[in-house]
């Protein structure tokens, strides 16, 4: 019989099948459960395992995630977006034999790729082929991270699903699974082949411009080519960056409300640098790959919290608004994590009723706010597709230098991003930085870099849905899902949000 084990530690120049060995002497194979590193202790680096081990004879286990049809009796459910919410809860239907039809306001991936190109290199925007909108929503170029925080029996199966379509066997197991930008383009379009082959009904480049509603009840969707889709359910699933949608239902009066989120900068490092502190004399070993980080503070004066974000080692800072008028910035890293930086989020949390109250849409019009000053510094300086930056010591002492070399796609402009935000933000994330340059040595100094703006953390509102039934609280027939609708956050938690909802629906048949 299979024995498991757990907490096995392996060093860096150890041999894992030798240490299986002592403990199960004439072992035939292992299952890898879980991997981790460890590299709290100077000197003493090493691997973390979870392992199944078979004996001789033994045969290890496959796990088959199956699913059983369901006798849907009703016009196909209809899932608004295509990001991780959208495809899994797709997925999920024609898996289970429902046959559906997905509305996305973007194009396919290669589509899509061609328009980002040209705005990283000319900033020309193409407001519905951007990092936010197009197949595979904001999660086609953020890693492919499958980090998560919340406890969902889903997960496995979107694992499973992940890896059939092409994601490497790996994700199952390690700590922090990623995919790799360039692997995830790959890997959507797999799962869209699959789907249109399958019973769901896939348009593109059609904008939802209106839901219909009779009485209290949502009943069907308005393209922007004036078509019109009718379906006793309908799945929301547009992402966090979806303004136009989130203010037609606000006028519909369907339940939303305001909620708290982060904004900031992202911090640019040279990779070498963090794998210098996290791996200190073993930096350079081949076992270990490019080392991450995880920072909190906690401004207990002004009961702010301020916490790294979506980091990506060996990664590029990418420009990634949704608007002429304004610029974002976010973070991703290929499957090998081989560029020269390291880069992450450092976000200050913004608590919705303290700062805006009663104002459902306070939230979206700060982000906006700060998102047209950062385009607004680069024109000031000179530039026009570039992304706002600032050396973090600059930032300390509220001047401007020479840049150097950085990893953006659209390049850099040295700003004062000293001055884009509050006084509160900006004295919160001084306290910040110097906390975390006491946890990290170097990590303020150097050539740390600032890019403004990191505004797109999580959507500024929750579109309000009950807790049994899933649908909106206010329009029966309405399922708010993923995180445009305040529900996940992250392409892990959006899927399994996207599978929860799928379900939800298939259980009323």
């Amino acid at each position: 019989m299979s024995q498991k084990f757990t907490n096995i530690q392996v060093g860096l120049d150890e041999d894992l099948e030798e240490k299986i060995s002592w403990l199960v002497p004439n072992f035939e194979s292992f299952h890898i459960l879980k991997k981790s590193i460890d590299a709290r202790k100077r000197g003493d680096i090493h691997f973390v395992y979870s392992l199944e081990v078979y004996g001789p004879g033994e045969q290890e286990k496959v796990e088959d995630i199956s699913l059983e049809p369901v006798n849907y009796k009703a016009e196909p459910p209809i899932i608004i977006g295509s990001g991780p919410a959208g495809l899994f809860a797709a997925l999920r239907f024609v898996e289970k034999g429902v046959p559906c039809k997905l509305f996305e306001k973007g194009s396919t991936t290669n589509e899509r790729m061609k328009a980002i190109a040209k705005f990283w290199r000319y900033g020309e925007l193409n407001k519905k082929n951007n990092v936010c909108f197009g197949e595979g929503g904001a999660g086609l170029f953020s890693d492919g991270k499958l980090i998560t925080r919340i406890k969902s029996p889903h997960i496995p199966y979107v694992m499973d699903r992940l890896i059939r379509f092409g994601a490497p066997e790996e994700i199952r197991y390690l700590a922090n699974p990623h995919v790799g930008s360039d692997r995830i383009r790959r890997v959507i379009p797999q799962i869209r082949n699959y789907l249109q082959n399958n019973g769901c009904e896939i348009h593109f480049d059609t904008e939802i411009t209106e839901l219909m509603y009779k009485n209290q009840e949502v009943v069907g969707v308005k393209t922007e080519h004036h078509q019109e889709f009718y379906s006793p359910h309908i799945i929301l699933a547009c992402g966090h960056s979806a303004e136009g949608l989130f203010q037609h239902l606000h006028e519909s009066g369907v339940a939303i409300t305001g909620k708290s989120f982060a904004v900031g900068f992202r911090v640019e490092h040279p990779q070498e640098l963090i794998n210098k502190i996290q791996y200190r004399e073993h930096y350079q070993h081949p076992k270990l790959s490019a080392a991450n980080y995880k920072l909190t503070f906690n401004d207990k004066e002004k009961d702010l919290g301020i916490y790294s974000f979506c980091m990506c080692p060996g990664g590029y800072v990418l420009s990634s608004g949704t608007e002429d008028w304004g610029l974002v910035t976010n973070g991703m890293s290929n499957y090998n994590r081989n560029s020269a930086f390291a880069n992450a989020a450092i976000v200050v949390t913004v608590d919705h009723n303290k700062s805006f109250k009663e104002d459902v849409f306070g939230g979206i019009k700060y982000r906006n706010s700060i998102e047209r000053k950062a385009k607004d510094l680069v024109v000031q300086a000179g530039g026009h597709q570039q992304l706002p930056a600032q050396l973090v010591s600059d930032f300390f002492a509220g001047k401007t230098s020479a840049l150097g070399k950085v990893s953006s796609p659209s390049g850099a402009i040295a700003c004062r991003l000293d001055n884009l935000f509050s006084s509160e933000v900006h004295q919160a994330l001084e306290k910040a930085m110097s906390s975390f340059e006491r946890k990290m040595p170097g990590f303020t100094q150097n050539k740390a870099l600032f890019y403004a703006v990191e505004s797109r953390t999580s959507c500024p509102l929750q579109i309000t849905r009950d807790k049994e039934s899933l649908q909106s609280i206010s329009h029966q027939g309405l399922y708010p899902t993923g995180e445009g609708a305040g529900y996940a956050g992250g392409i892990t938690s959006a899927a399994c949000d996207g599978i929860k909802v799928a379900e939800a629906i298939m259980s009323l048949y």
